[in-house]
C-alpha cells in the first residue's frame, strides 16, 4: 500500500471471494477447515488469542461481514506458535463394565438400606408386602435399565450420565429441567448415606454410654465430619475410590441365622428358623405407615441403577458396559435384598424387650397376639403390646446386625457400603452438574463447568454439593430424607422412560439402538409407574418436583439456548408438522378461514426491514411469512445462497420475527421470483400475497429494471396472488448501512487482537484509513439517519393515530382486510380505522349509510366513513404539469412523425410512452393525479395509508406509464400501502 501497510483486510464478504471459511459448521460444533489444520496445526490454533473472532467470522451480527484471509491467519497464528508447544497431559483413568458399572451399581444398591432399614421395612409390611415392596422396586429399575440400555446404545455417551440421555434424546428443555434435579438428588443421596453411616456409629456410642451429646445432634456431628472426608477423597480422584472395597460378607448374615440363638439373642426376639415365625410375619402391621410410606424409604436403596450411566465418560466403552453391567447388578442385588429379607422374616420377630427375665417360666401359659410366636418359643414379649421396646424388626434398626455370625464384621460392612455409596453419590452429582454446566443451558451456571487435573474433575460442583449435603445432614432423620429422594429419582427414571418411548414413536431414521431387547409401550408403562409412585408417595412432594421442572422447562424454553442435538422431540415436531400439513390439503380452501400468507422480497431479511416487519405485522404468529431473496446467477451465486440459508434464518429467530426465510439463484431477478412464486409453501400452506417494495429509482433503473418489476407484479395476478406494494418516502433499502456496519465492526474486532494492535500504531492508522476509505459527507450521513429511523417505524409500538383506508375497488375484500388485521395487533392497537369510498355528488349521506351498513356485517369496526364526492374532477395544472415532467425522458412523441418514421421509432424504443397510449389513458392517468391530491388533502397525517392499487392491462400499458401512475399516486406522503386482491373473497357475511 502507498503507506506500507502489511496487513490486508478485506472488504466485505462477496460472491468474489472464493476462499472457504475457516470453520465447518456441524450438528454439535464448528470444526476447523482441513487445509488450515494442516497449515497450522492443531495445538497452534488453541493458542490463538480471541479464536471466537475467527470461528464466527463471516458471520458478524448475522449478516456476510469480514473474513480473515488465510494470509492474515497466518500472520496471527505465526506469532502464537513461535512459543513452545503445550505439555500434553497424561491420559485420564477408563473403566471396564465391571469395575465402572457393575461394581459401582451394586456399591449405591447395598448401601444404607440392606443393612439398616431392611429389617424394618420387612417388619412394617410384612414379607408378603415386603417382598412387592422389592418386586416393585426392580420392576420400576428394570423397565428404566432397559429404556437407558436402549439409550445408550443408540451413539456415543459423554459425560452427565442421566442428564445425558434425557437431554440428547427429549432436548434442552427436559434435559435441563431433570440435570439440576438429578444433581441435587445425587447430592441428597450423599447425606442419606451419610446418615445411614452415622446412625450406626451414634448406636455404637449408645451401646457404650459414649454420646457426645444426644443421638440427633450427634448423627449431625459425625455426618458433617464424615462428608469433609468423603470431599478430600473425591478431589483426591476417581482412581482411588474405585479401588475401594467393593462387597462386604454378606454371607455372614446367612451364617448367623444357622447358629443356635442364644438366650441374649432370645430375648432380643432372634431366633433359628421357625415356621411360626415366618408365618406370623407373613402379614402387614403398619404402625404409622403405609404401604407407600414404606416403599419411599426403602426405594433409594434401587437408585444405584445409574451410578455406571452417571459416569459414563469415564467408561472404556458406555454402549457394552451400562446395559450389561446395570442389568446384571439390578438381578444380583434384587436375589440377595430377598433372600436376606426372607431369611431375617423367618427368624426375628417383630417386638422383644431385650431381657432375659421374660423368659416363660410356666409353659402352660395362653399365647395371644401379636407376640404370640415368640411366647410358644418361650418369651412373654407381651408389655410391648402398651409400650415401645427395643428390639424385634419393628424397634431396631441394627437387627441385621444383630442376627448376623459376627457382629463386628456387619458393622464393617456398614460402614464400608455406605461410605462407598456416598462416595459414588458424591462423585456422580458434580459430574452430572458439571456436564449440564458445559452445555451453557443455564449461563449463570457456566462457572461450574470448569473441571481441574487430568480427570477435568469439577471442584466447584464437589464444593456446591458438600453445602447441599451439609444441610440436609441437618435433618438427621433417614425416613425423612429418603422420600425426597425416592421423589426426585423416580422423576428423572420416568423421564428415562418417556425418552426410550418418545424416541422410538417418532421414528426418525436416526434412532436405531444396538440394544434390542425394549419395547416402546413397555417404556411408556414405565414412566406412567413412575409418576403415578411419585403421587402415591407423597401428592405434595411430586407436584412440589414437577413445578420445579416446569419453571426450569419454560425458562429453558423462553431462553432458547443455541444447541442443537437432534432431539426427539425435533422429530415428533416434525412428524406433527407432515401430519398436519397433509391433513390441510385434503381440506378445501373456505373463506372463513383466510389468513394472509405472503411472501415478502425482502432480499436478505436485514436489507429491507419495514418491508419484513409490515409483512411480519399482518401475519405474526398466526399465518405464513416468507423473506425471499433472489441471486442472479453468477460464479459464485450458489455459494453465497447456500452460505447464507442459516444465518439469515438464525437473523429472524434471534430478531424474533415469526418467518421463513426463503431464496433462489435464477439468470434474472423476474425469473427467480417467478420461481418462488410457483413453488413456496407446502400443501395448503402456501402463500397468497406477494408484498413488495416500490421502486423508487424506476426514472434511473432502465428499461430491463422496469419491465422486470412490473412483469412480476403481472406474474402475481397470473398465479392469482394479491398483491402489497409499500412506498416510503425515505426508502426501504439498508443495505448499504448493513454493509458499512459490518465493516467497522469486523475492523475493530480485528485490531483488538492482543497480537496485532493496530490502533496504537501509525501503521494501524493508515491501515483504517485505507480500510475504511473517505468518511460520507455531512448530507449523506443524516439521508442514512433518517433512513434507518424509517426502516425501524413499523417494528415499534405505533402512536396514537388512523389508518386511512382508500377502498375505490373491489378485489375481494383484501384491501379492507389487511388494514383489520393490523388493528388487532398489539403494536397497532391504537391506531383507528378510517375508511375512504368513492361516491356520486348528491349521494353522500346515501353512500355512507350502505357503506356503514356493509361494515357491520363484515363485522369490521371503523371509527369514520368518509365519502369523496369529487374524485373524478379535473387535477390541478401544477399536478399535471408535474406528472409531465415525469414521463416526459420517456415519451415517444410519435404523434407528429410520420407513419413509417412512428414505426421504426416503436420498434427501437417498445417501451416508450406513445402518443396514443397516453391519449388512450388519459382519464386513468388523471384519476392518479387526483387521488393524490385527495390523498394530501384528508391523509396527509395518517399514521398509515392503505390504498386500492390500479392495474396497468397487460401488453396494453406500457411499464413506465404505470410505474409512474404508481409514483404519482403515493408521492410526498405517510408509508403508503397499495393493495390488490386476486378478486376472490376473502370476507363473508356468514359465521
Amino acid at each position: 500500500s502507498p503507506c506500507g501497510c502489511s496487513l490486508h483486510v478485506n472488504p466485505a464478504y462477496d460472491s468474489t471471494l472464493d476462499e472457504p471459511p475457516l470453520y465447518e459448521e456441524s450438528n454439535e460444533h464448528r470444526t476447523v477447515r482441513p487445509s488450515v489444520v494442516s497449515a497450522f496445526g492443531h495445538d497452534t490454533l488453541d493458542r490463538v488469542p480471541n479464536i471466537d473472532f475467527y470461528r464466527n467470522a463471516g458471520s458478524v451480527s448475522g449478516h456476510r461481514a469480514v473474513r480473515p484471509s488465510l494470509q492474515e491467519l497466518h500472520d496471527v497464528f505465526q506469532k502464537v506458535s513461535s512459543g513452545p508447544p503445550p505439555k500434553a497431559e497424561k491420559g485420564a483413568v477408563k473403566f471396564g463394565w465391571i469395575k465402572g458399572v457393575l461394581v459401582r451399581c451394586m456399591l449405591n444398591i447395598w448401601g444404607v438400606m440392606l443393612f439398616i432399614r431392611l429389617s424394618w421395612v420387612f417388619g412394617q409390611a410384612g414379607w408378603g408386602l415386603g417382598t412387592v415392596v422389592i418386586v416393585l422396586s426392580c420392576v420400576v429399575t428394570t423397565i428404566t435399565s432397559l429404556s437407558m440400555s436402549a439409550i445408550c446404545t443408540n451413539g456415543v455417551v459423554r459425560a452427565g450420565g442421566a442428564y445425558y440421555l434425557i437431554s440428547r434424546s427429549l432436548g434442552p428443555e427436559f434435559g435441563g429441567s431433570i440435570g439440576l434435579i438429578f444433581a441435587c438428588a445425587n447430592a441428597l443421596a450423599v447425606a442419606m448415606y451419610v446418615v445411614g453411616f452415622a446412625e450406626t456409629v451414634v448406636d455404637l456410642l449408645k451401646d457404650n454410654d459414649m454420646l457426645i451429646v444426644d443421638p440427633i445432634n450427634d448423627i449431625r456431628i459425625i455426618g458433617i465430619i464424615t462428608v469433609v472426608v468423603l470431599l478430600g477423597i473425591s478431589v483426591a480422584g476417581m482412581e482411588w475410590e474405585a479401588k475401594h472395597p467393593t462387597i462386604t460378607l454378606i454371607m455372614n448374615v446367612f451364617v448367623g441365622t444357622f447358629i443356635p440363638a442364644t438366650e441374649t439373642k432370645k430375648s432380643q426376639g432372634i431366633f433359628n428358623y421357625n415356621s411360626k415365625i415366618f408365618l406370623d410375619n407373613f402379614a402387614p402391621d403398619f404402625r404409622g405407615e403405609t404401604f407407600f410410606s414404606v416403599f419411599a424409604v426403602f426405594f433409594p436403596a434401587a437408585t444405584g441403577i445409574l451410578a455406571g450411566a452417571n459416569i459414563s465418560g469415564d467408561l472404556k466403552d458406555p454402549q457394552k458396559a451400562i446395559p450389561k453391567g446395570t442389568l446384571l447388578a439390578i438381578v444380583i442385588t434384587g436375589i440377595t435384598y430377598l433372600a436376606v429379607a426372607l431369611c431375617v422374616s423367618a427368624t426375628i420377630v417383630r417386638d422383644a424387650t431385650g431381657n432375659i427375665t421374660d423368659a416363660i417360666l410356666n409353659p402352660g401359659k395362653p399365647c395371644n397376639g401379636s407376640t404370640a410366636a415368640a411366647c410358644e418359643l418361650g418369651f412373654d414379649f407381651s408389655s410391648c403390646e402398651t409400650e415401645t421396646c427395643d428390639f424385634g424388626l419393628m424397634n431396631n434398626f441394627q437387627m441385621i446386625t444383630l442376627v448376623s455370625g459376627f457382629g463386628p464384621l456387619i458393622i464393617a460392612g456398614t460402614f464400608s457400603a455406605t461410605l462407598s455409596s456416598a462416595l459414588a453419590s458424591l462423585v456422580s452429582a458434580p459430574k452430572v452438574f458439571q456436564a449440564l454446566c458445559k452445555d451453557n443451558i443455564y449461563t449463570a451456571l457456566r462457572f461450574f463447568a470448569k473441571g481441574y487435573g487430568k480427570n477435568n474433575e469439577p471442584i466447584p460442583g464437589y464444593i456446591l454439593t458438600f453445602f447441599i449435603s451439609v444441610a440436609i445432614i441437618l435433618i438427621a432423620n433417614l425416613n425423612v430424607i429418603a422420600p425426597i429422594i425416592s421423589n426426585f429419582f423416580l422423576a428423572s427414571y420416568a423421564l428415562i422412560n418417556f425418552s426410550c418411548f418418545h424416541a422410538s414413536w417418532a421414528k426418525s431414521p436416526g434412532w436405531r439402538p444396538a440394544y434390542k431387547y425394549y419395547n416402546m409401550w413397555l417404556s411408556l408403562l414405565g414412566a406412567v409407574l413412575c409418576c403415578v409412585v411419585m403421587f402415591v408417595i407423597n401428592w405434595l412432594y411430586a407436584l412440589l418436583t414437577y413445578g420445579i421442572e416446569l419453571l426450569l422447562y419454560i425458562y429453558v424454553t423462553v431462553k432458547k439456548p443455541a444447541v442443537n442435538w437432534g432431539s426427539s422431540t425435533q422429530a415428533v415436531t416434525f412428524v406433527s408438522a407432515v401430519g398436519n400439513a397433509l391433513s390441510l390439503s385434503g381440506v378445501d380452501d373456505h373463506v372463513k378461514n383466510f389468513r394472509p400468507q405472503i411472501l415478502t422480497l425482502t432480499g436478505s431479511p436485514r436489507a429491507r426491514p419495514a418491508l419484513l416487519d409490515l409483512a411480519h405485522s399482518f401475519t405474526k404468529t398466526y399465518g405464513l411469512c416468507l423473506t425471499c431473496e433472489v441471486f442472479v446467477v453468477g460464479s459464485t451465486a450458489l455459494q453465497d445462497l447456500n452460505a447464507g440459508m442459516e444465518r439469515n434464518q438464525m437473523y429472524l429467530r434471534k430478531t424474533k420475527r415469526k418467518a421463513f426465510y426463503a431464496a433462489v439463484a435464477c439468470d434474472n431477478f423476474r425469473d427467480g421470483t417467478e420461481s418462488l412464486l410457483q413453488a413456496s409453501g407446502l400443501g395448503r400452506m402456501k402463500p397468497n400475497t406477494l408484498m413488495i417494495g416500490f421502486k423508487t429509482n424506476w426514472r434511473t433503473a432502465g428499461a430491463e429494471g422496469v419491465q422486470s418489476y412490473v412483469g412480476i407484479l403481472h406474474d402475481a395476478f397470473d398465479f392469482e396472488y394479491g398483491t402489497v406494494v409499500l412506498r416510503i418516502n425515505e426508502g426501504l433499502d439498508v443495505t448499504h448501512i448493513v454493509e458499512a456496519e459490518g465493516r467497522y465492526e469486523s475492523f475493530f474486532r480485528l485490531a483488538s487482537l492482543q497480537s496485532i494492535p493496530l490502533t496504537q500504531t501509525a501503521q494501524g492508522a493508515c491501515s483504517l484509513s485505507l480500510y475504511l476509505s473517505v468518511p460520507p459527507p455531512q448530507q449523506v450521513v443524516k439521508m442514512n439517519e433518517k433512513l434507518l429511523e424509517a426502516s425501524a417505524q413499523f417494528k415499534k409500538k405505533q402512536p396514537k393515530g388512523t389508518i386511512d383506508v382508500w377502498w375505490l375497488f373491489d378485489d375481494g375484500g383484501l384491501t379492507l382486510l389487511l388494514p383489520y388485521i393490523l388493528t388487532n395487533r398489539k403494536k397497532w392497537k391504537d391506531s383507528k380505522l378510517r375508511i375512504f369510498v368513492a361516491g356520486q355528488p348528491g349521494r353522500t349521506e346515501q353512500d355512507k349509510k350502505e357503506m356503514r351498513s356493509l361494515l357491520h356485517k363484515f363485522r369490521i369496526k371503523c371509527s369514520e366513513i368518509i365519502v369523496i364526492d369529487d374524485i373524478h374532477v379535473q387535477p390541478s395544472d401544477n399536478s399535471l404539469q408535474k406528472f409531465q415532467g415525469m414521463i416526459e425522458p420517456f415519451r415517444l412523441h410519435d404523434g407528429s412523425k410520420g407513419a413509417a418514421q412512428a414505426g421504426a421509432m416503436k420498434k427501437e424504443y417498445p417501451y416508450k410512452i406513445t402518443d396514443e397510449e397516453l391519449s388512450s389513458f388519459e382519464e386513468k392517468t388523471n384519476l392518479q393525479i387526483r387521488l393524490n391530491e385527495l390523498l394530501q388533502e384528508h391523509s396527509k397525517s395518517a399514521s398509515l395509508i392503505v390504498v386500492s392499487m390500479p392495474i396497468a392491462r397487460k401488453e396494453s400499458i406500457s411499464d413506465f406509464l404505470y410505474m409512474a401512475w404508481l409514483d404519482t399516486l403515493t408521492k410526498d406522503l405517510p408509508p403508503t400501502v397499495l393493495i390488490r386482491g386476486n378478486h376472490k373473497s376473502v370476507l363473508t357475511f356468514y359465521s
